[in-house]
């Protein structure tokens, strides 16, 4: 059969759009970005306690003093968790997210409850806007706003749309016909009919649909998390990426609170919003404390003293500490998981803060990093393997990138086993796939050298029958470890420089064939225009280097001993490495 070149087609499109629809969505991406993070600002600025109020008392004139009560407690255990900052940016998404769905969402379920066409048209498409993996979106959605908040919520919007839209017309579908037949009786005009009869009657399922789309968008923050949009979803993928437990139940506790309160929120508004439902409610008789839990206050009051508080919180958030306050150059640093990464990084980043730029880090996959790097959206990149690892994303974005230099040269690829393990070759690995459950544990699936041990490892060595395990370099190393500590023979692949190396008993494997290549360099990639607006700094970076009795110690402290505390890690290194600080930026 032929082979449908669809991808291609996809491919050829994206780039046509985004070559000459680029005024379109930088146009879109300000309006977004700026909205986000004007909504963002405006919910982290006043102190958390005086907001929590705000939403808790919202809370109860929506649900109840019990509500209230929990709503606030909840709010409280997030911003005890340290989360507060992540949470109010996930939620400033989430809402930017939800009303671009409802926008698109509601009249569309509208027009297809009103007119056949339109809902046999509609329907397929809302199908597949449903069923299309959520991942999926982030592609386009990167090529056309760049790396951020803003793909994330196109993304998301698109996923969301598709409820909002259906029940909405479910809702208005489902209007008593006989009702619709008597206000038309009456003379009443079209318009009048859907606006005081039909969405009245439908708004129970409309607001079902309100609260769906805003449950769908809260779910996709950790996906919006990959592509650089900060908040909880960025905390659960680092967490994830680092097989960071701790950080990983944080995050995903206030997730879950946030999810909780805004869907008891939501479908509490569709009880008020909806007169049926809201006097079946109040004709709901409880009596001693059901009363003082469902207790409500009247509108007037409830309304009054949200004001007071939405007063006092922005208030005190004008002359409080709310606010970051930060100043100074900013400057985005992108990083992939990879451990050396994330430590130069961190090393990076404390020392930029000491000479006054105001950073900004972003952890995103190799493939979205150099992007975000051609597109201008990370200003600076540290872990660029080259020739080989990192060659098909350099070669792509070479000419919207700046080689800063090279600051480690000894850096290779190999397939590691335990010291214990009888081979101390590729080649030995050769007819031995059961000995390791016929797989060779790997790492991000976008990383070089899984490429590199698929097309040119397994070929050179006739190692056919193994599987390459696409996971995480957390997964793996979790994977690693569990193996030694139960003495079982496992083969991962693994690179140098790597803390690995010393804290488990492994040893690399020869490759007497050079399947994976020379040994590489770690470049410092900056975005075009780096050297002109950042001349200190790329001075200072020029003349980066790290060796090995450097470096290993770094990764060891920000990866093992302050894992989640990389300041504190670097901190300490620093202390102990006074003359190499001393150099990074005299």
């Amino acid at each position: 059969m032929p082979r449908i070149p669809l991808g291609d087609w996809v491919t050829d499109a994206v780039d046509f759009l985004t070559k000459h629809g680029r005024p379109v969505f930088s146009a879109i991406s300000d309006v977004v970005g700026g909205l986000v993070h004007g909504l963002s600002h405006l919910l982290s600025a006043p102190p958390s306690l005086a907001l929590a109020a705000v939403v808790a008392m919202a809370c109860w004139w929506l649900r109840g003093l019990a509500a209230g009560v929990l709503t606030m407690a909840g709010l409280v255990l997030i911003d005890m968790l340290g989360q507060w900052d992540a949470a109010m940016e996930t939620l400033a998404l989430v809402l930017v997210a939800s009303v671009a769905a409802l926008i698109v969402g509601v009249p569309l379920g509208v027009l297809s409850a009103r007119v056949p066409t339109v809902s046999t048209v509609a329907r397929p498409v809302l199908d597949f806007m449903q069923t299309m993996p959520a991942f999926v979106y982030l592609i386009p959605a990167i090529s056309f706003f760049g790396l951020g908040e803003v793909p994330g919520v196109v993304a998301t919007m698109v996923f969301a749309i598709p409820p909002g839209a259906r029940l909405t017309e479910l809702g208005i579908k489902q209007v008593d016909r006989e009702t619709v037949e008597a206000a038309e009786a009456f003379g009443t005009p079209p318009g009048r009919v859907l606006t005081r009869v039909q969405i009245p009657l439908a708004l129970p399922t409309i607001m079902t649909g309100v609260n769906q789309v805003i449950m769908l968008s809260l779910s996709m923050v950790v996906v919006a998390g990959m592509v650089g949009a900060e908040g909880l979803g960025a905390n659960v993928f680092g967490a994830i990426t680092q097989y960071n437990l701790g950080a990983g139940a944080e995050s995903g506790l206030a997730v879950v609170l946030l999810a909780i309160i805004l869907d008891r929120m939501t479908s509490a508004l569709g009880t008020r919003l909806a007169p049926a439902a809201r006097r079946s409610a109040d004709r709901a008789v409880h009596g001693g404390v059901a009363n003082v839990l469902r207790y409500r206050p009247r509108p007037v009051f409830a309304l009054s003293g949200v004001v007071v508080f939405a007063l006092l919180a922005t208030t005190l958030g004008i002359v409080g500490t709310g606010g970051s306050g930060a100043k100074g150059k900013p400057i985005t640093i992108g990083y992939i998981p990879w451990d050396e990464d994330i430590a130069v990084t961190q090393l990076w980043k404390a020392e930029l803060e000491k000479k006054g730029y105001q950073v900004t880090l972003r952890q995103v996959d190799a493939g979205p990093l150099f992007a975000g790097l051609g597109q201008g959206d990370i200003d600076l990149f540290f872990d660029a393997w080259l020739p080989a690892t990192h060659a098909d994303y350099y070669n792509k974005y070479k000419d919207k990138i700046e080689d800063v230099g090279v600051w480690y040269d000894k850096a290779s690829m190999q397939i590691a086993v335990p010291k214990t393990d009888p081979a101390n070759s590729v080649a030995d690995l050769k007819g031995q796939s059961s000995r390791y459950k016929g797989r060779i544990v790997g790492i991000e699936p976008g990383a070089g050298e899984m490429k590199i041990v698929k097309t040119k490892v397994q070929p050179a060595y006739g190692l056919g029958d193994y599987k390459v395990v696409e996971s995480s370099t957390a997964a793996m190393l979790a994977e690693l470890d569990r193996s030694v500590k139960n003495n079982q023979p496992i083969a991962v692949t693994l690179w140098k420089p790597h803390w690995a190396y010393t804290k488990f008993p492994i040893k690399p494997l020869a490759d007497p064939q050079n399947a994976f290549g020379s040994a590489e360099k770690i470049h410092t990639l900056g975005r075009q225009g780096f050297a002109k607006d950042f001349p200190d700094l790329d001075g200072w970076l020029k003349k980066f280097t790290m060796s090995d009795a450097q470096l290993f110690p770094l990764e060891d402290l920000v990866m093992n001993k302050y894992k989640g505390k990389e300041a504190q890690g670097v901190a300490e290194w620093e202390k102990q490495n006074p003359a190499v600080v001393k150099k990074l930026t005299g």
